[in-house]
């Protein structure tokens, strides 16, 4: 590709992003949704050149984790003495009612239980990167955002858990799966939290002493590229790795004064590209075959979730105005399904061709219309005595 259709791209891009910045904080549209549209036409329209979407998987490792360690950086033991109780119930019941919930939705409509289970274990899967960024561009602080960031951190691993259960059932039961490996989840979240730990502890003890109380560039970018590098290297979870590591940054770094900083500063450029790529890798026809079955699981999804949501704050103790939303803020959905999706289908090939037609298909409604929820919810939390921060 010619050098100067790269920088034209690359210029183009960060002027849609800057654009998208813009018309979010003034209307009532996610700078995500935009941002994925914009991908959508771009990539449709032949816009973007082909090794631009090559680098898609390289930008969302990258642009994931550093998402996943300000997630991290969420879970200070301070914070989690007034939320902690209420992050774990509202993430454990969400993912064990939308599993419940799904599954047994489907099977009651006549879906086939080994996929129907599958299905409701790829349900359990959040979008850490969509749900993070619609919290950021809300500008809103308060226990309602503190809480969801919380539970979108160690959302996914239990949801990779469940889906491990979910996979051994239905491989269980399907006499043309090929061999699976049980442990292989275990490897990934424990292997990950390790090198997590691996990584976190020296990079509390190091950085932020060049500048005092506060990590330069170069730390930041540094701790995030070797965490995900190795965690790819490992084969093990790069965001449960990532979340890992910032949580022993922001809880053992004492002499930092603000943790995360330049990663915070350094993310947008990343994720204005990871967004835009993302939209222009979706397969729009594919929501044209979804039929009554991905209809229904959607409707099945919604409904588990907010149900799990009220379920989870009420145990926690959660605001009674708040409960309710809980679940429509947890809606969007994105690359860890798919992920789930493909591996389901390699050890389930009899259901293959069903189980990536509808999470794709899903995946493309709940990443357009879930952040818009996510912001109509984290909105309605907005009272007169709660502040805001600013970017």
């Amino acid at each position: 590709m010619e050098i100067d259709i790269a920088l034209l791209t690359l210029g183009g891009m960060f002027v849609v992003g800057l654009a998208a910045d813009q018309i979010g904080r003034r209307t009532w549209v996610p700078r995500v949704t935009l941002l994925l549209l914009c991908g959508l036409i771009a990539g449709h329209m032949g816009w973007i050149p082909a090794s631009f979407s090559d680098a898609y998987e390289y930008l969302s490792v990258t642009a994931l984790t550093f998402v996943a360690f300000l997630l991290g950086g969420s879970l200070k033991f301070s914070d989690l003495r007034e939320t902690g109780r209420r992050i774990l119930t509202i993430s454990i019941a969400i993912v064990l009612t939308t599993v419940i919930g799904v599954s047994f939705g489907l099977i009651a409509l006549g879906v086939e239980p080994g996929l129907a289970v599958m299905l409701g274990g790829i349900a359990s899967a959040t979008a850490p990167a969509a749900t993070t960024d619609v919290i950021r561009q809300s500008e809103i602080d308060n226990d309602f955002t503190r809480t969801l960031k919380g539970v979108v951190a160690v959302d996914d691993a239990w949801g990779l858990l469940v889906f491990s259960l979910c996979l051994s059932y239905a491989h269980s039961i399907a006499p043309t799966a090929t061999a699976l490996h049980d442990m292989s989840v275990i490897r990934e979240i424990g292997g990950a939290i390790l090198l997590g730990f691996a990584i976190g502890a020296p990079g509390a003890a190091l950085t932020g002493r060049i500048s005092a109380g506060e990590p330069i560039e170069i730390e930041a970018l540094a701790l995030v590229f070797l965490t995900a590098g190795l965690a790819l290297w490992l084969e093990v979870s790069f965001l449960i790795a990532g979340m890992t590591a910032g949580a022993v940054i922001v809880n053992f770094a004492s002499h930092h004064d603000r943790a995360f900083h330049e990663i915070e500063h350094i993310q947008w450029p990343f994720m204005v590209l990871f967004f835009l790529l993302a939209g222009a890798s979706l397969e729009i026809d594919a929501l044209k075959g979804i039929g009554m079955l991905g209809l229904a699981y959607i409707v099945l999804r919604v409904l588990a979730r907010i149900v799990g949501g009220w379920l989870g704050a009420l145990i926690g103790r959660a605001p009674a105005q708040e409960r309710a939303i809980y679940g429509l803020a947890l809606l969007p959905q994105a690359g860890v399904a798919v992920g789930m999706a493909l591996v389901a289908a390699q050890a389930l090939p009899y259901h293959a061709d069903q189980i990536i037609a509808l999470t794709i298909s899903t995946t493309i409604a709940f990443e357009l219309v879930g952040p818009v929820l996510t912001l109509w919810a984290i909105r309605r939390t907005i009272t007169p005595d709660q502040g805001t921060k600013s970017e």
